[in-house]
């Protein structure tokens, strides 16, 4: 599996993370018990289905290899195995946070 993964993150919520070291998750990863992340090929329809509109959004990049054994692929929408974190992710695992803008489409530009 992919070992570069992302997270769709509020950009508050985001920098209360970066300030105590670790990502415990965040809305639905607390009801769910584990950290919803997206593969590459994801992240577009996962912005789409639970994001549109919203602003002040971080996208954050996961090394998955860093995980270990926290990092499962499980099945999601449609049979599609998306990476959970039953954990919390150590900044040493993130690769780069990038603020979301949103195009003239109404859609979120995702960072080259």
């Amino acid at each position: 599996m992919a070992s570069i993964l992302f997270k769709v993150v509020p950009k508050p919520v985001w920098e209360s993370a970066t300030e105590a070291g670790f990502f415990a998750g965040h809305g639905i990863d607390l009801v769910d018990g584990f950290i919803h992340l997206s593969l590459p090929e994801q992240v577009a329809e996962t912005l789409a289905r639970h994001f549109v509109g919203q602003t002040e959004l971080m996208l954050v990049t996961v090394d998955g290899e860093q995980l270990d054994e926290m990092l499962r692929f499980e099945p999601s929408r449609g049979g599609d195995l998306f990476p959970h974190v039953y954990g919390s992710i150590p900044m040493d695992a993130v690769i780069a946070a990038e603020p979301l803008m949103i195009g003239p489409d109404g859609l979120h530009v995702l960072p080259s």
